[in-house]
């Protein structure tokens, strides 16, 4: 994070945990607000990764399992890096800045996937750098998002992955009244005061909003836990089948194919748990002792409780009451994705 963008956030309120700003004033307060108004918030949980040189197309294309050549000026996408068995290492969403490319990914997981991507550079004319540093993030979402940024952007990308570039920003909308504006730390500040009519809050209230968009991110807690059919990632756009090989790509090819996913992804709440954190287990009395899935992402939710996005055995949720630790554990109660399921 960038250290001047980090002090001023603390003149703004924010209350700092490894760079990340929990929240301002009130952590309740500010979650409603995200559910009910329009609010800005930092990104600083998302590292982002530079690749840059005339190979990083091809090299990217070897590596990923979308279709990097869908990435232009104007369209971002989501992809997966995979090890050799499919396990995700890290989802990402990808966008070009100029003629490189910038990935966002959790922030517990940017040194160690530069170290991985670098390992496949050999002699490849690729760059790969972390620049979480040098730009900065800021989200901003609800009914009133869009006129809010209309007052400083005369051009505003218009469906979900449509990037618009004005000058040193990229605006990129992740879905309808939801955006993400990538700039210098000079600029964020400057977008930061312009905004000042919005609720600011914490970067856990843009965690919820991607729970309950159903868009996963990989963490360290997750780290090849998961092959992209188990995170619906087929389903959001996160996977292309015809673009030839990559990292794991048969077995993620060969489950789309010729059987299918035996777990998959779920939107749950669980009211009366103390904490619901990455990678915590789960349990049903179809698995009995034997974990069922596990927890994705999970943000306290608005009205109380954790909303949580969750991995299991497709039995474990059609037939039976799932719970959060131990068969003894809070229950979870499912709701509805925001898209359909195969």
């Amino acid at each position: 994070m960038n250290q001047d963008w980090q002090n001023f956030l603390s003149t703004q309120g924010a209350h700092l945990q490894d760079g990340i700003a929990q929240h301002f004033a009130d952590a309740a307060a500010e979650r409603v607000a995200t559910r009910d108004g329009t609010v800005r918030c930092d990104l600083s949980q998302f590292g982002l990764l530079k690749v840059s040189g005339e190979d990083a197309p091809s090299f990217l294309q070897n590596l990923l399992s979308n279709d990097i050549r869908e990435v232009t000026s104007t369209r971002a996408q989501l992809s997966s890096f995979n090890n050799a068995k499919g396990r995700m290492l890290a989802s990402m969403l990808i966008w070009h800045d100029g003629n490189d490319y910038l990935l966002q990914l959790h922030h517990s997981l940017t040194e160690q996937i530069r170290k991985k991507l670098s390992m496949y550079v050999l002699r490849s004319k690729v760059k790969i750098s972390d620049v979480s540093a040098e730009l900065v993030c800021i989200g901003i979402a609800g009914e009133h998002a869009d006129a809010a940024l209309k007052a400083r952007y005369s051009t505003l990308p218009q469906q979900a992955m449509d990037v618009v570039v004005d000058g040193e920003d990229s605006i990129l909308c992740r879905a309808a009244n939801r955006f993400q504006v990538t700039t210098t730390p000079q600029r964020a500040i400057e977008l930061w005061q312009a905004l000042s009519d919005l609720h600011v809050v914490g970067s856990p209230c843009w965690d919820w909003l991607d729970i309950r968009a159903g868009v996963p991110f990989v963490q360290a807690a997750t780290l090849e836990a998961f092959v992209p059919q188990m995170l619906n990632f087929e389903v959001i756009g996160g996977v292309n089948f015809k673009k030839g090989c990559y990292p794991g790509q048969e077995v993620v090819a060969r489950m789309h194919y010729l059987g299918k996913a035996s777990r998959r992804m779920y939107l749950a709440h669980l009211m009366d748990a103390t904490e619901v954190k990455a990678g915590d287990a789960l349990f049903s009395t179809v698995s009995g002792e034997q974990s069922c899935g596990a927890v994705v992402s999970a943000q306290a939710a608005p009205a109380g409780g954790w909303d949580a996005l969750v991995v299991m055995q497709l039995a474990s949720h059609d037939e039976a009451t799932v719970h959060l630790g131990t068969l003894q554990g809070t229950a979870l109660r499912f709701i509805a994705l925001p898209y359909p399921l195969p």
